[in-house]
């Protein structure tokens, strides 16, 4: 395992010059411009300077996005909705990630109680002027053209399917996480926490998308926060999935305002050197990492973030793609490290008062749904997480009039006789109701 702040490896190849991209298949790559937190060169723009028409015109988009919607005491600040899994003629099934897995996530917190429909929180679908606050024109067009899509999702007979279905069958959920992963960024705010039950595309990037990420959830996030919301004015992403998070890496390169942390298997996609530059604490696991190494790096790792780096709000990108078995991950950290590793994450958020909020990324087995529901529940037992109003239950018709009944102990009672004069009334009136239908019957049938 290799822990890295601003340090440099010498052993490592540089191969940062190759166009400053990356192509998901180079060795590993140097840190050796791995930019310090106190570099001048990365110094955010001057707020007093001028802005161009064209951000003008961003910015003016956001401010009419809709995307921050409103909600009650009642709700969860958990963001979910059923239009976020992906499910057409089985092609969801050639690639090993779990593309149902957002929905089977809800309904183990049905099972268990903790939420119902009425109790989540469920967000507006990304607009095109919504992604464009970070994506380009000509990323988003490039969407419409099938056999790119089919190149970001990793399947390739995507690119077979008319584009009006790959939009509304392939896309259109991403873009509903999306939604939900700026709406989370606003409800942490709120509410202290928040848990988008899908989203961390942390591949993706403005310009360019890849390994089954086709929006920059978090990158969109994070510009929302700091367009829309006063009070965030610095953010730390601490990236847990087992993949580099290269794609919000690209984009906060030059940006002092974001602290990134994260910590990955450097033996695995995306092996992109250009992107590490913007990691302020990288930790590169090895394959088989087990729970004991693993956990002591994320500990001891975020302690030492939130002493350099005091954030406004934390995005933490919680992939389960470290589990033991995962295809693509190729760790070893069991069921029980994963919930730990979630536990962990909350208190020390909790404790330091800052906002947090969740997003579920990668993991590539189908047993993942079960943890990160069960994780949801460990953090709810553990009271990381609450929600007392919208824990109340709902009483039915029948278990409201049951609970008036139970009050009235005898016949004798106020609460009885108000009964019972109400039941004589209705069924006096019902009698003189039916007396007058039967007389002008008998009425009409003399004349």
């Amino acid at each position: 395992m290799e822990v890295s702040k601003d340090t440099t490896d010498r052993t490592e190849k540089q191969d940062e010059n190759n166009d400053n991209g990356y192509n998901g298949n180079d060795s590993e790559t140097s840190c050796d411009n791995q930019i310090s937190n106190d570099s001048p060169s990365i110094e955010s723009k001057p707020i007093t300077k001028e802005l161009s028409p064209e951000e003008k015109e961003r910015r003016a988009k956001i401010q009419k996005s809709q995307l921050y919607i409103q909600t009650d005491d009642k709700q969860w600040p958990i963001v979910y909705a059923a239009e976020y899994n992906i499910s057409f003629l089985g092609l969801e099934k050639l690639h090993p990630f779990d593309a149902g897995k957002w929905g089977r996530i809800f309904e183990f917190l049905k099972e268990s109680k903790m939420v119902r429909e009425e109790t989540i929180v469920k967000p507006l679908e990304a607009t095109e002027d919504d992604l464009l606050l970070v994506h380009s024109r000509n990323y988003i067009n490039s969407l419409k053209w099938s056999m790119n899509v089919a190149g970001i999702t990793e399947v390739p007979p995507v690119a077979l399917l008319p584009n009006f279905i790959v939009q509304r069958k392939v896309l259109r959920p991403f873009r509903h996480q999306t939604g939900g992963s700026i709406l989370a960024g606003k409800l942490a705010m709120d509410r202290g926490w928040a848990i988008n039950i899908g989203g961390g595309f942390h591949h993706c990037s403005a310009e360019r998308g890849g390994g089954f990420c086709a929006y920059a959830d978090i990158t969109l996030s994070i510009k929302f926060l700091f367009e829309k919301v006063e009070a965030v004015s610095k953010v730390m992403i601490v990236d847990l999935d087992a993949h580099q998070g290269n794609g919000h890496e690209r984009d906060f390169m030059d940006d002092d305002r974001v602290y990134i942390m994260d910590v990955y298997n450097r033996g695995i996609y995306p092996h992109d050197g250009f992107a590490k530059r913007a990691i302020k604490r990288k930790v590169e696991l090895n394959h088989l990492t087990d729970d004991v190494d693993y956990l002591h790096a994320v500990k001891s790792n975020l302690d030492a973030s939130l002493e350099d780096f005091r954030p406004d709000i934390i995005v933490y990108n919680a992939g389960t793609d470290i589990l033991e078995g995962d295809p693509l991950g190729n760790l070893s950290v069991t069921a029980k490290g994963i919930i730990k590793r979630d536990e962990m994450v909350f208190k020390k958020a909790r404790e330091m008062k800052i906002p947090i909020f969740m997003l579920t990324s990668g993991g590539y087995t189908r047993g993942t749904a079960r943890i990160i529901a069960d994780s949801i529940l460990n953090l709810r037992q553990k009271k990381l997480i609450s929600g007392e109003e919208a824990e109340s239950p709902v009483l039915t018709e029948t278990e409201l009039l049951d609970g008036l009944m139970s009050r009235s102990q005898s016949e004798g009672s106020l609460f009885s006789r108000c009964k019972n004069a109400c039941v004589s009334f209705i069924s006096r009136s019902s009698t003189q109701e039916f007396d007058q239908v039967g007389r002008e019957d008998g009425q009409s049938d003399k004349r």
